[in-house]
């Protein structure tokens, strides 16, 4: 019961978050989230090119796109957390870096996930 209140009480507060503590923990709760969806479309994006990889070998070659969207997601993900330290070094050393650094994280995980949900071709 105890942590229901609790956990009912944190997403009460970043509803409307009064204290610098409080910004940080729900820039960081908003990035586990982004985070989250950005795996669950990674694992249906790499399926889908592992899927197209295999369609385009039975005909007698193909050009490695799951190969391809990994070393672009590893890239990708090094990109995304220097970009992130530099936009929280306006804040460096104050007690609002970690709290930029999460928004940053969540704005380009969030784009992230949107460029890989538009790789799963129709048709």
């Amino acid at each position: 019961m105890l942590v229901t209140l609790l956990a009912a009480a944190a997403a009460v507060s970043c509803a409307n978050p009064q204290t610098q503590a409080e910004m940080t923990r729900c820039a960081g709760q908003a990035y586990q989230a982004a985070d989250a969806a950005m795996t669950r479309q990674w694992k249906t994006t790499y399926a889908y090119m592992k899927g197209r990889d295999a369609r385009n070998s039975s005909r007698g070659g193909g050009f490695g796109y799951a190969p391809a969207l990994l070393e672009s997601q590893r890239a990708w993900l090094k990109f995304r957390d220097t970009q992130c330290v530099i936009e929280g070094g306006e804040f460096a050393g104050g007690s609002a870096q970690p709290m930029a650094q999460a928004q940053c994280k969540v704005r380009l995980t969030r784009q992230r996930t949107a460029q890989l949900q538009s790789l799963v071709w129709k048709g």
